[in-house]
């Protein structure tokens, strides 16, 4: 259970965000928006998934978890994780970016803009929750980028 107050409040908004982020994903689907017979969109979304069994790996079984509380074994900053902080969600976006590409309309946008927003919230909530228990992530945080690299 999470504790009161200030990280109580950062596990709901990191929650909120998962759930926004997941809907997003299958509002994408159900409208015929999240895939293509586009070999490049495959192949982006290829790579994505790619991405996210790459940090799930690194990470291990501790990242199957709906909270984003850290959880013990110390911060992880290897294979993705030197150059990527929130590798999986950069996965996840980046799925839903490239498979809304080719279905242009204002409700693909929408939707592919919930999902980042859902991102979003929920990597600037764990990231607040992550230096409350590892303070030495704010260093680490210095040197990688949050999602893309050079960009962001």
């Amino acid at each position: 259970m999470p504790a009161p107050g200030r990280s109580g409040m950062l596990d709901l908004i990191s929650k909120l965000g998962f759930g926004i982020m997941v809907a997003g994903l299958a509002a994408l689907a159900v409208t015929h928006s999240l895939f293509s017979p586009n070999p490049a969109v495959v192949g982006a979304q290829v790579a994505a998934f790619a991405l996210m069994v790459w940090a799930r790996v690194a990470f291990g079984l501790r990242s199957f978890h709906a909270s984003a509380t850290p959880t013990a074994g110390g911060l992880v900053t290897r294979g993705p994780y030197r150059v990527i902080r929130h590798p999986i969600y950069t996965a996840v976006c980046l799925f839903a970016v490239a498979g809304a590409i080719p279905h242009p309309s204002w409700r693909t946008a929408l939707l592919v803009t919930v999902v980042l927003g859902g991102a979003l919230m929920r990597m600037l909530a764990e990231e607040r929750l992550v230096v409350i228990d590892y303070p030495d992530y704010v260093e680490y945080s210095r040197g990688t980028y949050r999602m893309v690299p050079f960009i962001f």
